[in-house]
């Protein structure tokens, strides 16, 4: 075995034991792109030789997903099939635990009309709502992460001079691996290490119990107001059964939920980001009372607008997060293109719905008691980079007295 495989053999091993975490006999559904079958099938064999039960694989192909939005007829795109929503559900009803598997391919949407791509996001946001509800409320375990793809290695390195596409295939990997620490002598202990230093991390904010923080960098002077009780999560996290799991691997972040009506200034973005296989670049968003009420976008406006026209929600905020610009991402220094990887090496906001956990006791309460709290609830969950080793962070503590949070990207 090559050292590519025993890294590919440590990341599964990660991603069954400490991310998703299975459980004796529970059963585990794996969306997961026709391209990563290789990966699937070593995630198979250490899920069942964790006590999985029985691993399920529901496929997807970009390039079949990209005929249906470009040749399918609008009432094919606003009907989502009812079975498919119900089946998730009944998954989430019986303990199964969910992995997503992302092969990013950047640009293959790009010549798809936003309007059908809006249609077809809406329909599917508003039939999996339910199903949702359940990660995000953290009923169920459940884990995302990314593989390398030639079009995504070519996106990310193509200012690179002198790499050929091999060669920036394989520094994508590499890179890949070092954000998951796999490059260390034992992995799992260096991501224990990491976990423990953000729970350390996650509890100082939590005691603080902050009224508000405001960001301040070139473009950006923004308040947020967070809601009385609020919680920040981060790293890893526990299923209302006690069952710890690692949502996302890659995981920098330390995050939580404003008020919905309390985000009041001006941001702007610091990395593109696709949205629906459609980029958005060089933006910039106003707020009043926690709306949006004006925007900009050199590259993909209309496709923000479209987002905003999603639901009520999708204008206001359902996260803000709180990433170092030392973290082993940022460090990179490099517009990943993917959601995964750059919300871990940045500052970021998130547009639509907000993690139930994200305020005490959230996980038990309905969507009407959510919004009564000043969570906000959309079927949408889009996050935008506004971070940047320029930024400032203040946060109001009880008192009423402003104290530093970040300094230049940093932890003060």
């Amino acid at each position: 075995m090559n050292l590519f495989q025993k890294q590919m053999n440590h990341y599964a091993e990660l991603a069954v034991r400490l991310g998703v975490n299975i459980q004796q006999n529970q059963t585990l559904v794996i969306d997961a792109p026709v391209c990563s079958a290789y990966f699937v099938r070593v995630l198979a064999e250490k899920a069942y030789d964790a006590g999985a039960q029985t691993v399920h694989v529901e496929w997807s192909d970009g390039e079949v997903q990209r005929s249906k939005l470009m040749r399918s007829s609008l009432e094919s795109l606003a009907d989502y099939p009812k079975w498919k929503a119900a089946g998730y559900v009944e998954w989430a009803q019986r303990g199964a635990a969910f992995l997503t598997i992302q092969a990013p391919q950047p640009g293959l949407m790009k010549d798809v009309p936003t309007e059908r791509v809006a249609l077809f996001q809406k329909t599917s946001g508003q039939a999996t709502q339910a199903f949702r509800a359940y990660r995000m409320s953290e009923k169920v375990n459940w884990l995302v992460i990314a593989l390398p793809t030639q079009r995504w290695a070519d996106q990310i390195f193509c200012g690179w001079p002198g790499l050929t596409a091999e060669e920036r295939l394989e520094k994508l990997w590499e890179t890949v691996f070092a954000a998951l620490r796999l490059n260390q002598d034992d992995p799992m202990e260096a991501w224990q290490s990491h976990i423990g230093r953000m729970k350390n991390r996650l509890m100082k904010l939590n005691r603080a119990q902050y009224k508000q923080l405001h960001f301040t960098a070139p473009g950006t002077c923004l308040t947020i107001q967070l809601p009385l009780n609020h919680v920040w999560i981060g790293g890893g996290s526990k299923t209302g059964d006690g069952v710890s799991f690692v949502p996302n691997l890659p995981t920098e972040e330390c995050f939580t939920a404003p008020i919905r009506t309390g985000v009041n200034g001006t941001v702007r973005g610091t990395k593109p980001l696709y949205h629906g296989g459609k980029l958005i670049q060089e933006f910039a968003f106003t707020f009043r009372e926690g709306k949006v009420i004006d925007f900009q976008a050199d590259v993909g406006k209309q496709d923000l607008r479209s987002l905003f026209e999603t639901d009520e929600g999708s204008c206001y905020l359902g996260e803000v997060a709180l990433v170092p610009s030392t973290s082993p991402l940022a460090k990179e220094n490099l517009a990943f293109y993917n959601t995964l990887f750059d919300e871990n090496s940045s500052c970021h906001i998130a547009f639509g719905a907000a993690y139930a956990k994200n305020i005490a006791g959230g996980e038990k309460m309905t969507r009407e008691q959510l919004l009564r709290h000043g969570i906000n609830q959309s079927s949408q969950h889009v996050d935008f980079m506004i971070g940047s080793r320029e930024m400032d962070v203040e946060a109001q503590a009880p008192s009423g007295e402003w104290v530093p949070l970040f300094r230049r990207g940093e932890w003060v």
